[in-house]
């Protein structure tokens, strides 16, 4: 049998209401035409659905069989549509991208252009979130997506795709001692005041004060620091020095701040990161725009 919808919602109505009259007010067509599209659905099926008289309407023993079955499937069908439409909204519907500064090295219009590729009515929307939230609005779900660095607090809770890796370096006051080297060693710089990250960065601002490489000597804290801006005036002022990714590097180096490269730290990756609980086609599907540049080699310019 090759049955429509729209025979089984029609039977369904008749075997509801026991009439052909009332069935047909209530789908709001002829009577003529329901009882013309019960008569097919008898022909495909091979069998009355309905005994008739001239005065009642009564479910045969193969419609009893049936009706049970077309209200499954008819409900299976009205899960599947609003399944459907809930897709369709989704998809034309905003995706907020946290960032914490730009992440810059041509990541951004290369992923929205595959992005809205592939979800055209897709609304992708920047959300600048301090530094003192590592995740960039993850955590309290302002955001979608993030850029963000590693590692992060919570990590288990994240899917995290590494979009660049890269050296880090330090940058220095163009007045300090050790501004004149062309490169310098992280053993060079354990004497010196450090910028920190907020205490609410957690493990990421104890990754920027390379905790793990000062052989367990504790930081000195020049200062706090919550944007790039500040990063820049901390530097300018003089209150301590700050380690970098190379990518970021022009961000701070302007009149009075220069940057050198640094041995002895790892180098540092930045991410992609979304909640793992996070199933919508947008947040999956950005995700994938991003891999597939990722896996094409991004540009690495700032």
């Amino acid at each position: 049998m090759d049955v429509h919808g729209r025979d089984l919602r029609y039977f369904v109505a008749v075997a509801d209401h026991l009439s052909f009259t009332a069935a047909a007010e209530a789908l709001y067509i002829s009577q003529p035409a329901l009882s013309k599209q019960i008569r097919s659905l008898e022909r495909q099926v091979g069998a009355e659905l309905f005994v008739r008289d001239s005065r009642t309407v009564a479910l045969s023993p193969v419609g009893t069989a049936l009706l049970p079955h077309a209200l499954r499937l008819l409900a299976t069908w009205e899960m599947a549509e609003l399944a459907v439409e809930s897709a369709k909204a989704a998809q034309g519907a905003a995706l907020a991208i946290g960032i914490s500064t730009s992440p810059g090295r041509g990541l951004l219009p290369a992923v929205r252009s595959r992005f809205t590729t592939a979800f055209p009515d897709a609304k992708p929307v920047l959300r600048l979130v301090g530094w003192d939230d590592p995740t960039a609005g993850l955590a309290d779900e302002s955001a979608d997506v993030a850029f963000v660095w590693l590692p992060l607090n919570d990590s288990d809770r994240y899917h995290c795709l590494v979009v660049a890796t890269e050296p880090r370096v330090v940058a220095l006051p163009q007045s300090h001692h050790l501004a004149d080297c062309e490169h310098l060693d992280f053993t060079d710089l354990l004497d010196e005041p450090f910028l920190a990250l907020p205490t609410s960065a957690g493990v990421l601002r104890d990754y920027w004060l390379a905790l793990d490489a000062r052989a367990g000597r504790a930081p000195i804290i020049g200062a706090e620091v919550s944007s790039t801006e500040e990063t820049y005036e901390a530097l300018v002022n003089g209150d301590g020095i700050v380690l970098l990714a190379t990518g970021n590097a022009p961000l701070v180096t302007r009149d009075g701040v220069v940057t050198r490269p640094v041995h002895g730290v790892p180098p540092c990756e930045l991410a992609l990161a979304w909640r793992r609980d996070d199933k919508r086609p947008l947040v999956r599907g950005y995700a994938q725009a991003c891999a597939l540049v990722v896996g094409e080699g991004a540009p690495t310019t700032a």
